[in-house]
């Protein structure tokens, strides 16, 4: 007797995707993460990944690695609370906590995994409510579903709607309130209100969650994220930041107290139940940080060309949106198009990644670009002249 496919259902939901141009089939990076890439065999200017300062090829940052390995081997094979914890680990997130500005900070596999174990362990009774932006990253969106509080998603960077759910009666009556925003957001690279939130934060007694993913290593002074480029960083009580972007390694981690950090490596479920970084990888995140602290010019150079190359956009007519940062938008508002306009620049030499449903709103695809320190004038110009040849051809721009 021939068994029924049980999963053939899937054949029906692909087929859907790609009607829906929301079947994904990565490119494949050929060698390293460089500003100028090979791709699926093709060598391009890459406007597509998150190595703002240029370190995913550093020599220094792989000769930490490779040293790590020699003097710790390749892995841990353990969980932190049992024996997963080494010594790098240790001098990895002292010198995390330094960098953040605070008592204390604390290592995760990743940041998504940071975020979900945030907003689980900390929001975890039916009375506590959890408040987020509503164009926060999906891993917030999952932790809060995780979480056992109630959830109130307030307008994007909308001060007023926010103040409203901190003053409603369900408010009111929670055990704790906890506000969570991302520090820049990634799809539109504008930044959160995070002074007028802190103001209305402690008038209400919540405690503020940033999830600084994208502006750790890039905003603020020294890179130092979103709360110290406002000078906020002793009144926010969480700063999330990655180790897989500005860092250009992988993990992500939680600053704040002491206190913060003790519980969470006691009830955090993903840290307490994922095997520990690789010391390779602690070693790589402790050698970036040295190359951020000594070389302030990579930090210097990433903004000049974010301006650059936004001003370029915006004088041949295209929308960058809200944008204040190195994360560029370039609006398209149609799937079709927005896809045919990343295929023909890759033909072209540059590779922008399309954003469509569900990841934004439908009418608000987009081209996500984001330049880095490592990209010369000569590379942004190429970029630029691929860009209104494509935008005109497609009828983007005149």
């Amino acid at each position: 007797m021939v068994k029924q496919n049980l999963l053939s259902f899937l054949d029906e939901e692909i087929a859907a995707l790609k009607r829906e141009g929301r079947f994904a089939t990565p490119r494949v990076l050929q060698g390293p993460q460089r500003p100028v890439s090979v791709i699926d065999g093709k060598r391009v200017v890459n406007l597509t990944s998150n190595n703002y300062l240029d370190l995913a090829d550093d020599p220094r940052l792989k000769a930490a690695a490779k040293a790590a390995v020699d003097s710790h081997g390749v892995g841990t094979a353990a969980v932190r609370p049992i024996i997963g914890t080494m010594d790098l680990h240790v001098e990895l997130e002292r010198r995390l906590a330094l960098f953040k500005g605070t008592e204390s900070a604390l290592s995760f596999q990743s940041g998504f995994t940071v975020n979900v174990a945030c907003c689980q362990s900390l929001m975890s009774d039916e009375k506590d409510l959890l408040v987020s932006d509503e164009l926060n990253h999906a891993s917030i969106i999952d932790g809060a579903r995780l979480s056992k509080a109630a959830r109130r998603v307030y307008r994007h960077r909308d001060m007023g709607h926010l103040q409203e759910i901190l003053e409603s009666p369900q408010s009111r009556a929670a055990r704790r309130r906890m506000i969570v925003t991302d520090g820049v957001f990634s799809m539109d690279g504008d930044v959160a209100a995070l002074p007028e939130l802190m103001d209305l934060a402690d008038r209400y007694e919540a405690f503020v969650m940033v999830d600084d993913a994208h502006a750790s290593g890039v905003m603020g002074p020294g890179g130092r994220g979103t709360p110290a480029h406002f000078g906020l960083s002793d009144r926010v009580q969480l700063q999330i930041g990655t180790l897989s972007k500005a860092v250009a390694a992988v993990g992500g981690y939680v600053a704040g107290s002491k206190a913060l950090t003790d519980y969470l490596s006691s009830v955090a479920r993903p840290f307490t139940f994922s095997s520990s970084h690789p010391p390779s990888v602690a070693a790589t995140c402790l050698a970036a940080l040295d190359v951020i602290a000594q070389e302030p010019k990579r930090l210097e150079r990433l903004w000049e060309n974010a301006r650059y190359f936004k001003e370029g956009l915006k004088k041949d007519g295209f929308d960058t949106g809200a944008s204040q940062t190195p994360i560029t938008p370039v609006m398209v508002g149609d799937t079709a198009k927005a896809r045919a306009f990343s295929a023909r620049l890759f033909e072209e030499g540059v590779f922008a990644l399309s954003i469509v449903y569900p990841i934004v709103a439908r009418g608000r695809e987009r081209l996500r670009t984001i330049v880095t320190s490592g990209h010369t004038t000569a590379d942004l110009d190429l970029a630029l002249s691929k860009f209104r040849k494509v935008g005109r051809e497609l009828g983007l721009i005149r």
